[in-house]
């Protein structure tokens, strides 16, 4: 059985291992050095005190997979919209754990008025670019060779679901 809840600081070793996977193996981040904890301490730390929310997926007692959303951008213009960040176990996928992440994300991204969620998916990732579209994301754009991982160059697509929210928001 799959259980979503909010990650604790418990989590944030499984996040990191999750994580540092993605980042020596897949092209889902393009980054080549692996986090260490202090990195995603802070990280962490800084989602919960802008009120982001980092949700892990837990299967039989174990962390299956994360989801988490930050800012989009840094100006204010932008303080509705956010990109979001999903990943899961390499023992673990193909069980629908994204899924369920991304059901959650969704609904915290309403509860807490935002308008527009992104997300950057590696143009290879058949998989998770369909994941979206389920979802009701639409392909927005498609940012040729802007990655270089495993000696190639990356097509960056992306994503993004806009949320019924306050016609009026709040500027300032």
């Amino acid at each position: 059985m799959i259980t979503i809840r909010t990650a604790e600081e418990k989590d944030i070793a499984p996040i990191l291992e999750i994580y540092n996977y993605a980042i020596l193996h897949t092209t889902s981040v393009y980054s080549y050095i692996e986090h260490t904890l202090e990195m995603r301490q802070k990280w962490f730390e800084e989602e919960k005190a802008a009120n982001h929310p980092v949700l892990v997926a837990e299967v039989d007692d174990k962390v299956a997979g994360f989801i988490s959303y930050g800012p989009f951008r840094s100006w204010p213009g932008y303080r509705y919209t956010v990109e979001h960040s999903v990943h899961v176990h390499k023992d673990f996928r193909r069980q629908g754990i994204a899924s369920h992440l991304l059901e959650k994300m969704i609904e915290a991204a309403r509860e807490n008025g935002v308008h527009a969620i992104i997300g950057g998916v590696d143009a290879a990732n058949d998989a998770s670019i369909k994941l979206h579209k389920q979802f009701g994301f639409e392909e927005v754009g498609c940012l040729k060779q802007v990655g270089y991982k495993f000696n190639q160059w990356l097509d960056l697509v992306f994503v993004e679901l806009v949320l019924d929210t306050p016609e009026k928001p709040v500027e300032g």
